[in-house]
Parts: structure tokens; C-alpha cells; sequence
């Protein structure tokens, strides 16, 4: 089997789960796939010191970064966040402008991208991060292309992943195209990540993006909504539950959550329906039905729109290996 050395850089203040999430994916998969040398993975500091995570944690790491790429560069150099990528050590940052470029795959987790990003790695590129820093990337690097909406984004040898755990699901993406979709969906089973989610998910969902409403009206209306998706959930019918005229629960719905009514509403669908085709066996209509879609074609034009895939081909890759019949 192909051998592709991992490689993950470590730094003081960084985040331990942007270290450990895909690290063990990458050693899960070696696992799964019979070959424990699929991944050769290691870590390294620029001194070889231990470093300590941004919650206390102290790692050790295998060897320095210069002697791990001493023989050359890794397939994959993975390069986490955390605290530590606000005011980096130049040396990482000129380290990574010489030996990144030479990795098979460059990939960054969370804030990571920040450090790609001073290292002139992303420079017309598009890329993603934390919803807390892509407003900081953009405007400390406003020649990069930053995307705040999606957990993953990659374009050729390069991925950007959003917050922490998204680091996850994009490590799940690249074992699925080096050993394929069965032993990606045994890591997932394995780490009891049951929803291997597309990259062009939300980091969001509905209830998060939107801002929770101040008055509990209008909150308490924000939760049926998300528990009734099937429901007559138009602007005249949410108002009439708020005691409200439309115009005026319009204009206050947005005001408290930060988004118009009709666009929560279509954010909870598309989520619950995508819920349904990862979770259940529930058939295409039935899903759209029970989504408030009413037929097939309105939820694929919905899907099309969204997440650039219909209903079907979504199933089909994100399935998840637990499936429940609800």
C-alpha cells in the first residue's frame, strides 16, 4: 500500500483538538485499511521541545521540523490553530514559507489558515476558518479569498477547515479519496462521528446562525419552527402565532435575529431534511414532505441551490454507516 507521511506542526498555544482530530483519523484509517504504515505520522516543534496547548495540555513532540523534513517532505502537512497563530514566531512562519510549498498536501485546521496565510500561501486562493477569525483573515490578508460559511474548503493540494472539529471531517474527506469511502466510514464509526458532513456545510446550523431573539415571543418561535419544518410556516402564519401583523413580525424577526423570516425557514429545512438523508431510509418524498418542502423537485432545486448536489447524490455520499429508520 502507498505510503503518505503526515506531518503535523506544533507550536505553543495551540489547540489540542486540532492536533489529536485528525491524527487519529490518519491512524485510525491505517488501521482500518489492515497497513499501519499507510500513514506514517509525526509531530514537530521548531525546537523539539514540548509544547503547551492552549487549555494546559503539554505535547511532546516526536522531532524538530528542521530533521523532519531533513528527508524530504511530508505527503501531508497538516498545520493546526489555536491561540498561538495571533503572534506567531517568525521562524515557524519562515519555516513554513520554504517547506510547505513542498508538501503533496498543505492543510490547515481552524486558525491555522492564518499561519498559511502570513507565510503567503494563500495568496489568491480561497480559504476558510473559524467563524470567529474570518473576519480577522480578511482584513490581515485581504489578498486571500475567505469563504466564513463552509467547515472545509479545498482547492487542488490545498484545504482550509473551519473551527476544530471540522479538522475532522476534512481528514475523513482525504482518507476517503486516498483509501476510499469504506474505511472512511469505519474511522467515522469508530470515532462515533456519525455524519461525515460535506465541506460545504454550514459551519452553522440554522438555530446557530441566526442570532436568538430577544423577546421570548419571538424565541419561543424560533424553536417551533426548527420542530415543525412540515408545518404552514409562511410570514402571515408566524405572525399570527406571534400575535404580531406580518410587516411588523417581519421587520422585528429580523431586527432580533439578524435574518429574515423566510430565509430561517429555509435554513431549518434544508438542515432537517439534510438530517433525514444522512440519518434515516426515509424515501426522497417522503423527506420532502416531512421537511416542508411538499415535492421531490422543490427540495432538489432547494438542495441545488445550497449544496450544489441533489437530494440522491447526497444520500449516496453522506450516508451515515448508523442508519435508523425515524
Amino acid at each position: 500500500m502507498t505510503q503518505r507521511p503526515v506531518l503535523v506542526v506544533l507550536f505553543d498555544d495551540v489547540q489540542s483538538l486540532d492536533v489529536t482530530g485528525p491524527f487519529e483519523v490518519f491512524a485510525g484509517a491505517a488501521r482500518a485499511a489492515g497497513d499501519p504504515s499507510a500513514y506514517p505520522l509525526r509531530t514537530a516543534s521548531l525546537d523539539g521541545g514540548p509544547v503547551r496547548t492552549h487549555s494546559g495540555l503539554r505535547i511532546l513532540p516526536d522531532t524538530t521540523l528542521a530533521e523532519a523534513v531533513a528527508d524530504g517532505a511530508p505527503h501531508t502537512l497538516v498545520v493546526p490553530g489555536g491561540e498561538g497563530t495571533r503572534r506567531p514566531d517568525p521562524a515557524l512562519i519562515d519555516w513554513l514559507r520554504v517547506h510547505a510549498p513542498r508538501a503533496e498536501r498543505l492543510v490547515s485546521v481552524c486558525t491555522g489558515a492564518l499561519l498559511l496565510a502570513d507565510a503567503g500561501l494563500l495568496d489568491g486562493h480561497r480559504a476558510t476558518t473559524h467563524w470567529a477569525a474570518c473576519e480577522h483573515l480578511a482584513r490581515r490578508h485581504p489578498e486571500v479569498e475567505v469563504d466564513p460559511d463552509p467547515i472545509f474548503v479545498r482547492e487542488g493540494r490545498l484545504s482550509t477547515s473551519a473551527g476544530v472539529t471540522s479538522g475532522i471531517d476534512l481528514a475523513l474527506a482525504l482518507v476517503e479519496e486516498d483509501l476510499g469511502r469504506d474505511v472512511a466510514l469505519t474511522v467515522a464509526r469508530h470515532l462515533v462521528v456519525f455524519l461525515r458532513r460535506p465541506g460545504n456545510q454550514a459551519q452553522f446550523s440554522a438555530q446557530l446562525s441566526a442570532q436568538t431573539a430577544r423577546r421570548e415571543p419571538l424565541r419561543d418561535l424560533q424553536q417551533w419552527i426548527t420542530e415543525h419544518p412540515g408545518a404552514d410556516l409562511s410570514v402571515e402564519t408566524l405572525a399570527a402565532r406571534a400575535r404580531l401583523s406580518p410587516r411588523h413580525f417581519a421587520r422585528a424577526f429580523h431586527e432580533e435575529t439578524g435574518i429574515p423570516p423566510g430565509r430561517y425557514v429555509d435554513r431549518v429545512r434544508l438542515e432537517h431534511a439534510r438530517r433525514l438523508l444522512e440519518e434515516t431510509s426515509r424515501g426522497v418524498e417522503e423527506v420532502a414532505r416531512a421537511s416542508g418542502y411538499g415535492t421531490p423537485e422543490t427540495m432538489r432545486r432547494a438542495f441545488l441551490r445550497a449544496l450544489g448536489t441533489a437530494p440522491a447524490e447526497y444520500r449516496r455520499r453522506f450516508h451515515s454507516p448508523v442508519k435508523r429508520n425515524d
